[in-house]
């Protein structure tokens, strides 16, 4: 069920306020992938979240000028590879238009997933997922997946990947390598 409670247009806010709001929410960081007929694509995403866990689904926003963009969404496929901390440099590639879909994925080591999307060898977790529905709102597609199959780093104490006020940072359960920006 979809309910629109005011379809009135927001109050006139700047992208500036916007973006500094936003810099103050924390994200775990995610290489997202796919690949299928036009080839393997990735980029990097602040901006995933659970949706529920009956079915498993989860959801990731991407600009839609994003080279990443139109593959992603005629794949019908895609991966989830949450980043820990020793993994900065990757999220930067995966984030630079200045590199080649081939210079990104040459950085580190994929196997394929059951969908085909590729996963990432090392990341704290990678979500296998199916497509199952694409919305647009304002400049992004928010694109509901449902997690096929999950695999999870051998090492549990690798730190986190964090995004905090425009840079990196870090966190992990024990609270020794608590949260830095």
């Amino acid at each position: 069920m979809t309910v629109i409670l005011d379809p009135r247009p927001a109050p006139a806010l700047s992208t500036a306020a916007f973006r500094d709001g936003m810099a103050a929410l924390a994200s775990a960081i995610s290489i997202v992938t796919t690949d299928g007929p036009g080839g393997a694509h990735g980029f990097t995403a602040s901006a995933v979240c659970s949706v529920s866990d009956t079915p498993p689904t989860v959801l990731v926003c991407i600009n839609r000028t994003a080279s990443a963009h139109p593959h992603i969404v005629r794949h019908g496929v895609l991966a989830i590879n949450v980043l820990h901390a020793g993994q900065s440099a990757l999220s930067d590639r995966f984030a630079s238009r200045r590199y080649t879909m081939a210079e990104r994925f040459a950085g580190a080591t994929w196997r394929r997933g059951a969908t085909g999307a590729p996963l990432l060898e090392g990341a704290l977790a990678s979500l296998d997922c199916r497509i199952s529905d694409v919305r647009d709102v304002g400049t992004h597609a928010v694109v509901f997946a449902h997690v096929i199959a999950i695999t999870h780093a051998t090492e549990a104490t690798l730190p986190a990947l964090l995004w905090f006020r425009r840079g990196y940072g870090r966190a992990s359960q024990d609270g020794e390598d608590a949260f830095r920006a």
